[in-house]
């Protein structure tokens, strides 16, 4: 007779409700609560780097060998789990819920980010070029999918980069996979998932290069794609050698003589509306009527500034042309073009958001196997986030009112105190004193009480008086004036 499952103490509020669903991924009570202290610990307001000992709740350094942090160093390096089932459960989630299923108006945005990590000994860091950075540095670099539309913007999958370095073989290496072939295996994992999508959209990086746009043209996948503005091309000298210059060429007599430019309307999420104005290039191999076309958005076409302008190539054929009774996707006119590129910049802020609240590179590890949990955790926490926004509150029942709120607890007035100046201060109030744990509040003060523990425990020996150091003939240092401090 099978043994019965141990049950596990419950995460804080509705995180618990979605950490039940993978529950069966951990054949241990250890590991489930692991799991649930490590989500706890993502999703909680951040004061420094999320790192083990920060999720623990013990000190930055003395507290590494704490037994809290000593089980999530084994939760997440040495246990016996898989990041990819975990994923997979996660996306199965995520298609299953209506309110964040995606749908054939969205896209699949490809994608890299690079951060800064010290030493050589963690897998996958080497100098390379960072995009957060700008520069190239020591660090480690991972190619994302996540899938966007106007209101809703999810991690899909993930995947580390190998610097050719870092192998024997080098770029020779049979495991050697370049940025866009890993693109091509996210667009790949993306597809076997069942996520659909309206076209696959990147930057310049992949839209440049052939493998990556080859493999969408061998699957039949339509795709939006970023191009530079200085790509050249073979042309007679009085011709046109790059987008750019074939753009300033056009006909532009302002908003009222539009010329060969259409005005699209782009609408932002904080309400507000701009017109834009874009056009069908007829430029090298590009053209309206061609199996690609070159599309250019900009905010002022006298000026084209460089930040702003948009120079993209899509295989959406526009309405109206012979190649669109050819491919099996449906046409696209410009607007659609512009919309569909613009949901791009979501794999911006959904980076912002992992790196800056959910801890993404905060990670002290070394192993691969354990960085790629890390970020299976963190696009867990950052699901879970979308998971509990679209739940609605439960209605009242007909003719119940809601509860008042409870009073605050009475407390003792604090005693005031007088400055030597004459200045009166008092005691600042410690906030939620000795709370207990709820639905929306896990753990008040744990953290704090942890680190002064661990202070006074550390804290150095008295000084023996000695012998005064002081030079000779120099005299004993003075109190400075209040004013002048920091003390109030």
């Amino acid at each position: 007779m099978a043994t019965a499952r141990l049950a596990c103490p419950p995460a804080p509020g509705p995180l618990e409700e979605f950490a039940g669903r993978f529950d069966d991924l951990f054949g241990r009570l250890a590991l489930r609560r692991a799991f649930r202290t490590y989500l706890t610990g993502l999703l909680s307001p951040r004061e420094r780097p999320k790192t083990l000992t920060a999720l623990a709740g013990a000190e930055p350094v003395v507290g590494a060998q704490d037994p809290d942090v000593q089980q999530l160093q084994f939760f997440l390096s040495e246990s016996p789990w898989d990041a990819e089932a975990l994923n997979a459960r996660r996306l199965e989630l995520l298609l299953g819920d209506p309110a964040t299923a995606p749908h054939d108006g969205g896209v699949l945005v490809v994608d890299d980010t690079g951060d800064r990590k010290a030493g050589t000994k963690t897998a996958h860091v080497a100098p390379q070029y960072l995009g957060s950075r700008g520069k190239v540095e020591n660090g480690i670099v991972a190619v994302s999918s996540l899938w966007a539309d106007e209101r809703l913007y999810d991690p899909l999958h993930v995947r580390p980069y190998e610097p050719a370095g870092r192998l024997p073989g080098g770029k020779k290496d049979p495991a050697f996979r370049t940025k866009p072939q890993l693109g091509v295996e996210l667009v790949d994992a993306a597809l076997a998932a069942g996520v659909s999508f309206r076209a696959v959209v990147t930057d310049c990086t992949y839209g440049e290069n052939p493998t990556f746009e080859g493999a969408l043209w061998s699957a039949g996948l339509p795709f939006v794609m970023g191009l530079k503005p200085s790509t050249g091309t073979w042309a007679p000298a009085e011709d046109a050698h790059t987008p750019e210059e074939a753009a300033r060429r056009l006909r532009w007599g302002g908003p009222e003589e539009p010329g060969d430019w259409t005005a699209v309307e782009r609408r932002f999420r904080d309400g507000h509306r701009e017109t834009w104005w874009a056009v069908d290039l007829v430029f090298g191999g590009y053209g309206p009527d061609r199996s690609v076309r070159l599309v250019v958005a900009t905010p002022d076409p006298t000026t084209l500034p460089p930040l702003q302008t948009r120079y993209l190539t899509t295989n959406l054929p526009r309405p109206g042309s012979p190649q669109a009774a050819e491919v099996p996707f449906a046409p696209a006119d410009l607007a659609e073009v512009v919309h569909l590129y613009a949901l791009r910049n979501w794999v911006e802020q959904g980076y912002k958001q992992a790196k800056h609240e959910l801890g993404w590179a905060d990670f002290q590890v070394r192993t691969d196997r354990a960085i790629r949990r890390h970020w299976a955790l963190v696009c867990c926490a950052f699901s879970f986030c979308w998971r509990a926004w679209f739940v609605a509150p439960p209605e009242p029942a007909a003719g119940a009112r809601p509860p008042a709120p409870a009073p605050p607890p009475e407390r003792a007035p604090a005693r005031e105190k007088k400055h030597p100046s004459g200045r009166r201060y008092g005691r600042l109030p410690l906030l939620a004193a000795d709370a207990a744990a709820g639905a929306r509040l896990a753990g008040p003060l744990a953290v704090a009480r942890a680190l002064v523990a661990r202070l006074g425990e550390h804290a150095p020996t008295p000084r023996t008086p000695g012998v005064d150091r002081r030079r000779r003939g120099r005299p004993a240092a003075q109190p400075l004036c209040p004013p002048l401090t920091k003390y109030r």
